[in-house]
């Protein structure tokens, strides 16, 4: 088998997003700090409750999937469909935008700690406008598993023996939340032809064969070479990171704020629609 490798690291960059949510951006900073088929990778965690008060009021998507992961907090999503999720710690909402979906996500505390993280997966040309759709999973709906040194939650995808909460996705996604104790390694086996990244939001590792690879620092994104083995080694404070993997779509990509299609004439669209309200009615509809 061959180990992937580090091939490039992306730093988290401050910005803020919504109506002023205060959050750390790696993957998404610019068109060229993406990996096919992810899009966007954002964390946001505070104590301070001004940092993420304002929330995400009601805003369209159209034309990829969201994937909201709650570490810690309370976050109520709601959306023009008349779907509801209550969003807590250890929960995940799977959002399939597609045709079109406009929806809000409002923090339901007002102290203490939100910790979370928003991930845009792109579609296939061929399904960004059929019916949206939305998932809401409870923290026992997660599967979980450990193994020598370490432990992990499988969000999408497959860990061994076990199948994870979402699956049957077009871009086949692998979503891992692993922890790792101070010098113990996981080794994950990834379809060769898929690309892979990980997030370090605690702690730090080597990625490479035998742990004696490049190092990841907290707060960045690490875009994985070719192979079909992921070998992480925690450092001396253990590590707590993300692993995301997926078939890139090898398509266009034209983004326009929180629009993501294949063409301008799309997205002029999109806008079209959007602004005459027909966006909220196809999607009903399911164009």
């Amino acid at each position: 088998m061959k180990t992937r490798e580090l091939a490039r690291v992306v730093t988290g960059m401050a910005t803020s997003d919504g109506a002023g949510v205060r959050l750390r951006r790696s993957l998404g900073q610019s068109d060229g700090a993406r990996l096919d088929p992810f899009l966007m990778l954002d964390e946001f965690a505070s104590d301070d409750p001004d940092d993420y008060l304002a929330g995400f009021p009601p805003h369209p998507h159209r034309g990829f999937e969201t994937v909201t992961y709650m570490l810690e907090g309370h976050m109520l999503h709601e959306d023009h469909l008349g779907n509801r999720g209550d969003l807590r710690s250890g929960g995940v909402q799977w959002m399939t935008a597609a045709a079109g979906i406009i929806h809000s996500e409002m923090p339901q505390q007002e102290s203490g700690r939100m910790h979370g993280f928003q991930l845009w997966i792109n579609l296939p040309a061929r399904e960004k406008m059929k019916a949206p759709s939305y998932r809401d999973i409870p923290p026992e709906g997660i599967p979980e598993a450990t193994f020598d040194g370490g432990r992990a939650r499988i969000i999408a995808g497959a860990w061994r023996e076990l199948t994870g909460a979402v699956h049957g996705v077009s871009t086949e996604p692998l979503f891992l939340d692993v922890a790792l104790d101070a010098g113990a390694m996981l080794r994950q086996e990834i379809p060769a032809g898929h690309n892979a990244f990980l997030y370090m939001w605690d702690g730090e590792a080597a990625v490479g064969a035998g742990g004696t690879g490049r190092g990841l620092p907290s707060g960045s994104a690490g875009l994985l070479g070719d192979g079909d083995l992921v070998e992480v080694t925690a450092g001396d404070h253990g590590a707590r990171f993300l692993l995301l993997a997926a078939k890139p779509l090898g398509e266009p990509v034209v983004q326009y704020g929180p629009f993501v299609m294949n063409t301008r004439e799309e997205i002029a669209q999109a806008l079209a629609d959007y602004r005459t309200g027909t966006l909220a009615r196809e999607a009903k509809r399911g164009a």
